[in-house]
């Protein structure tokens, strides 16, 4: 019987090469956007329904999953929404800290809530969520994408505990980089003069970063083993640089990683 998974942020990166790659496995897949009106490479594709989605409208959320188990069963949903905030904590917007709060974190729960139900009922279901390898250790200017992907890696944790009485598995993929558009249309970057030597920085790491990046294919092929391999495992590390990092991390331990970190941004 052929398989459906629900992919939210399909428009671009991850989500995109997600779609592509199950569609291409045989798979139903219902790819969400906030504006699928101006989808063209999706558009068409056998076994792709576009659907509009905004992680941040609640109504919406309930709308559009109604509309998705209208279409088929749902057997995986992908948490793929989200973006980058980077800047001091200190000069952060209000507006700015509930908007990646609002998309990151609560658009992931919210999702995730409003299928329970429907995966209740089928006595069968996985959640999958893009996390990073930034929800288990910080860099600077991060510190509110850190909190929501943190916080992901702990709610997914103890989520897999309250679910699997019902036959319902929940996941996390976590990337290192992905060479993708997210240092530009993912990114929303929040000068301040105070802080700019830090951020020179760290424009010099994350380039240093982008070169061991991984695709956003093959970071989709961890999504694919995650949804298939019927394995009780919460965690899923994506990429070359992030199970470096974490392998290095558990080697020397976390202060003295941190200590580590510290250095490359010293003046």
């Amino acid at each position: 019987m052929q398989k459906t998974i629900f992919i939210t942020g399909a428009s671009s990166g991850l989500g995109k090469a997600t779609a592509k790659l199950f569609q291409q496995a045989g798979w139903n897949v219902i790819a969400t956007m906030r504006n699928p009106e101006n989808e063209t490479e999706l558009t068409g594709i056998e076994n792709i329904r576009l659907l509009k989605l905004d992680v941040t409208d609640a109504a919406q959320i309930k709308e559009t999953v109604a509309k998705a188990i209208a279409i088929s069963n749902i057997d995986v949903v992908f948490n793929n929404a989200g973006y980058g905030l980077m800047g001091a904590f200190e000069t952060l917007s209000d507006e700015k800290i509930l908007r990646q709060i609002d998309t990151n974190l609560l658009g992931v729960l919210r999702v995730t809530q409003a299928f329970i139900p429907h995966f209740k009922a089928q006595k069968s279901g996985l959640f999958i969520s893009t996390t990073s390898i930034g929800g288990f250790m910080g860099f600077p200017l991060n510190s509110m994408y850190h909190a929501t992907k943190f916080a992901l890696e702990g709610w997914s944790e103890s989520m897999s505990f309250e679910l699997k009485k019902f036959g319902i598995a929940i996941k996390t993929v976590a990337p290192g980089g992905i060479a993708t558009d997210f240092a530009g249309r993912s990114l929303d970057l929040n000068r301040a003069s105070d802080y700019q030597d830090i951020e020179d920085k760290l424009f010099e790491q994350m380039g240093l970063m982008m070169q061991n990046a991984s695709t956003a294919e093959q970071i989709a092929q961890v999504v694919y083993e995650a949804a298939t391999d019927n394995k009780d495992q919460v965690r899923y590390l994506a990429g070359e640089d992030a199970h470096a990092l974490y392998e290095r991390r558990l080697q020397i331990g976390k202060e003295a990683f941190r200590q580590e970190i510290a250095k490359q941004f010293e003046a």
